[in-house]
């Protein structure tokens, strides 16, 4: 067998290897950091914000009737009761159309 007679690369040769990859991997930590803030400060402005919107004061629902959704059109405003009801208002507060959905079983 061969000898290699090459010298063994010594610390001043294998020094702006280790001076690169120490900035690799420190590059590298600061981006994760900096994702995990961003991600950790979205889902806090997200979940910090109320699940359903408020219903209108000038909206008056049926006797006993619950909101489950509400969305906001241009020109008028839809809510869907927890009894399956969906009630179509106007942007005065005038129920205008109401029908029912079929409910799911739990």
């Amino acid at each position: 067998m061969a000898r290699d007679d090459r010298a063994e690369p010594g610390a001043e040769e294998m020094l702006p290897m280790l001076r690169w990859l120490r900035i690799l991997v420190t590059s590298l930590a600061a981006v994760m950091g900096i994702g995990v803030l961003a991600i950790v400060g979205l889902l806090w402005l997200r979940l910090s914000e109320a699940p359903l919107p408020e219903l209108p004061d000038q909206i008056a629902l049926p006797e006993g009737a619950k909101p489950a959704a509400v969305t906001f059109a241009h020109d008028w405003i839809v809510v869907v009761t927890e009894a399956g009801e969906v009630l179509l208002y106007d942007k005065q507060g005038q129920l205008k159309d109401q029908a029912s959905a079929p409910v799911a079983a739990p």
